[in-house]
């Protein structure tokens, strides 16, 4: 690729198909680990501009690398919130973000599970998130994570635990 077609994504290439398809999950797990709708938004596009410009072929990356590629943004953003925020001392909180679409037809079990996911010890809570809506596999988070997959398998299987207990009889 020469450096002029790394400018764009053209219109109708497989990298719009794939960022139709999984942009959604990226979106939800940048939703995570950030602490605003717009914080997420720019985490996503970064993360699949970085990729963008990483792949020397046209095909798009693993899933988990661009997962690890939002989280390594979400860190450096963190950090750097956390930084502005010392030096500025009057900063106004931000809104509190929604995991899920307040449009969404079941409201009450929506509010229930997203107060029992925030309540998720947070390296729970980003297993099951890879997971069911990020649609990776074990070994994928593990990647994502940077730790076995032994590991990832047992996060997820506690955290699933954990919201068990959480939203017992409330969900039924």
């Amino acid at each position: 690729m020469n450096s002029d077609s790394k400018d764009a994504i053209p219109p109708g290439s497989v990298w719009n198909q794939w960022v139709s398809e999984h942009g959604s999950r990226f979106l939800l797990y940048a939703r995570q680990q950030a602490r605003t709708e717009a914080d997420a938004q720019d985490l996503v596009q970064e993360a699949i501009v970085e990729s963008w410009h990483r792949q020397s072929e046209p095909q798009p990356p693993p899933l988990a690398l661009v997962f690890a590629t939002i989280r390594r943004r979400a860190v450096d953003l963190a950090r750097s919130s956390r930084r502005r925020a010392n030096r500025e001392a009057n900063t106004a909180s931000e809104t509190e973000l929604c995991w899920f679409d307040p449009s969404a037809e079941d409201r009450e079990r929506a509010r229930l599970i997203d107060q029992a996911m925030r309540a998720l010890p947070g390296i729970y809570r980003e297993t099951v998130t890879l997971k069911i809506w990020g649609g990776l596999t074990f070994e994928e988070i593990a990647q994502t994570l940077q730790i076995p997959a032994n590991t990832a398998a047992s996060r997820y299987r506690y955290g699933i635990a954990e919201l068990r207990k959480l939203t017992r009889g409330a969900l039924t």
